[in-house]
């Protein structure tokens, strides 16, 4: 066999062009969403993941966790659980409810997202004050007023009953289904809170909800 170098007027051709490595494969990006309730949020998360992961397993793959804790003590399980898990995780969101708790805690959640954030993994604080309730609510209608979390309630069964939705509980199941296609009106009267509460901490930004940074990102993929 000879050990001659190809010649140059044989390198264009079909057989002597170097095939590409089939064995190399790209892995998907993985996100981590863990939130503070163990049902609504879930439930409404959990919609995104199963649409997503079942039309683009190859692309991008979600885990999601209700972890039934709040503040900090959700950042740190949600560092734990990233620090265990043997897909790296590119994005991991936080996602909590102000609700009542101390204002300091509140705020810490976006000091530790940022202090721990790496090139490989980001942490994001996706924190609604008061609640995810005015998440669901701003599908429906842009809202200034600071109310307490139990007058989202009654508010969305109104615009429930108007699309003949049924009244709004906690925990529905189907919230994502039901909310789908005004999410284009969500995002931008979230972005519209957000830019009134510039410069503000999350504590004292009420009301407000960070939930349309996730869902945006996520938004290309959710073609069903």
């Amino acid at each position: 066999m000879s050990l001659k170098p190809p010649k140059k007027s044989d390198m264009s051709k079909s057989w002597m062009k170097k095939k590409p490595d089939r064995g190399i494969k790209i892995h998907p990006e993985y996100h981590l969403i863990i939130s503070e309730g163990t049902d609504t949020e879930p439930a409404y998360f959990g919609t995104i993941k199963d649409i997503i992961n079942k039309q683009y397993p190859e692309k991008i793959q979600l885990d999601v966790s209700g972890a039934g804790d709040n503040t900090v003590h959700l950042f740190e399980k949600a560092k734990a659980l990233a620090k265990n898990n043997p897909n790296q995780y590119r994005h991991v969101w936080v996602v909590y409810d102000t609700d009542d708790f101390p204002a300091e805690h509140i705020d810490m959640v976006v000091h530790l997202c940022n202090e721990n954030s790496t090139e490989e993994t980001e942490y994001h604080p996706i924190w609604s004050n008061q609640c995810v309730e005015l998440w669901f609510l701003l599908h429906f209608c842009f809202m200034q007023s600071d109310i307490h979390r139990t007058e989202y309630w009654p508010k969305l069964t109104e615009w429930l009953n108007q699309i003949d939705a049924g009244a709004y509980v906690k925990n529905r199941t189907d919230m994502y289904q039901i909310l789908r296609p005004f999410m284009d009106t969500a995002i931008a009267n979230a972005k519209k809170l957000n830019a009134i509460n510039e410069g503000r901490l999350p504590s004292k930004a009420a009301p407000g909800t960070k939930v349309y940074e996730l869902v945006e990102m996520l938004k290309p993929y959710l073609t069903e």
